[in-house]
């Protein structure tokens, strides 16, 4: 069963949470027992297909990257899959260095939960800090 938009919509609400917690129970609640994410680092496509290859990732990255923002972003229902188009920005800790990624991530579903999660991204220009507008509204 494909899920409808509004369903998804829970779905991905219910994802981001355990995704930025780093919770696996919570992530395993919305996803397939089979559930397969693939992500293009640069140097390497890692396909994590299990709980535990989704734990090491999660490990691997703790404290590389801080300040991180996923920016623009906008889910793209389609009849089958869903797909969300974002901005990433943040610093590489170890260089102290900002970076900036765009992306899109197809998502498909089986049984009503997220079963794929393919991650593509490539690096995109920095861009200069918004300014704020302290009268905005007045």
């Amino acid at each position: 069963m494909t899920p409808s938009r509004t369903q998804r919509d829970a779905i991905f609400k219910a994802f981001g949470r355990a995704f930025f917690k780093q919770d696996l129970d919570l992530m395993y609640e919305v996803v397939t027992a089979d559930f397969t994410w693939t992500v293009d680092d640069g140097d390497k496509v890692h396909v994590l297909d299990s709980r535990d290859k989704i734990a090491d990732f999660f490990e691997q990255r703790r404290g590389k990257f801080e300040n991180v923002r996923f920016d623009d972003v906008v889910f793209h229902h389609a009849a089958d899959a869903t797909f969300m188009t974002y901005r990433m920005t943040g610093t590489d800790v170890a260089t102290g260095e900002a970076f900036a990624k765009v992306g899109v991530e197809r998502y498909t579903f089986r049984d009503g939960k997220l079963t794929v999660k393919d991650v593509y991204s490539r690096p995109a220009e920095i861009e200069a800090p918004r300014a704020t507008n302290p009268t905005r509204g007045v």
